[in-house]
């Protein structure tokens, strides 16, 4: 029986990875991937010292690792998928904070048809695609406490 190319056991490795080798802060906040299919990406990040502001919930630069890795994933997905090499970075990010997040945190981005979309164009151009993600952060309780407006920009490398 073939093996998946993106089972979650592998992308959770590639995120360990990436974290340890490219972007340090993600190794610091350790998000676990809980989901990841082509519809969505459901990320979780524990509220601890590491994570924590003074007021003793999650710090800013906590949620937007979280955000970061919710929405990216989908990119370094797709190109799994297809056995192709992807060059991928934010281009602008809106957030909009509603409550103070003092438990853990999930976030989910239910925007994989369109970043497939994405990379599916940048793909058949050959040139860099931009395009806006949502990704909506929650505490335990299910309640949203922020909402991240992200522009994504994909490019395959040759």
């Amino acid at each position: 029986m073939p093996q998946n190319k993106n089972s979650l056991s592998k992308m959770r490795r590639m995120l360990w990875l990436m974290g340890i080798v490219k972007i340090p802060m993600i190794a610091y906040v350790k998000p676990r991937l809980l989901q990841l299919d082509d519809e969505q990406a459901l990320v979780r990040i524990k509220l601890r010292r590491r994570t924590k502001n003074h007021l003793k919930s999650m710090y800013f630069g906590s949620l937007a690792v979280g955000a970061d890795v919710a929405a990216g994933l989908h990119a370094y997905y797709f190109a799994n998928k297809e056995g192709a090499r992807v060059s991928f970075a934010f281009k602008s990010v809106k957030a909009e904070f509603l409550k103070r997040a003092e438990t853990h945190v999930y976030f989910l981005s239910k925007d994989g048809d369109i970043v497939e979309k994405a990379f599916q164009k940048a793909k058949d151009t050959k040139e860099r695609v931009n395009q806006m993600v949502r990704v909506e952060a929650r505490n335990t309780l299910d309640e949203i406490v922020a909402i991240f407006d992200m522009e994504i920009s994909v490019k395959i490398k040759s």
